[in-house]
């Protein structure tokens, strides 16, 4: 009986690792990469704006 216990527990783990997964791989709303590519933008236009300055 102590070998079933034993073998439980990695089942268990192996269940709860699955939930886990599919809870983190749950399609969420995003908004899309356009305010990061907004964020790059900016980004870039202040870095040449530096250099201009320099």
């Amino acid at each position: 009986m102590a070998v079933l216990a034993w073998l439980l527990i990695p089942f268990l783990a192996a269940i709860g690792a699955g939930l886990w997964g599919t809870w983190v791989g749950r399609n969420s709303k995003t908004s899309g990469d356009g305010t990061e590519l907004a964020g790059y933008t900016r980004f870039r236009e202040a870095m040449e704006r530096s250099r201009t300055d320099a």
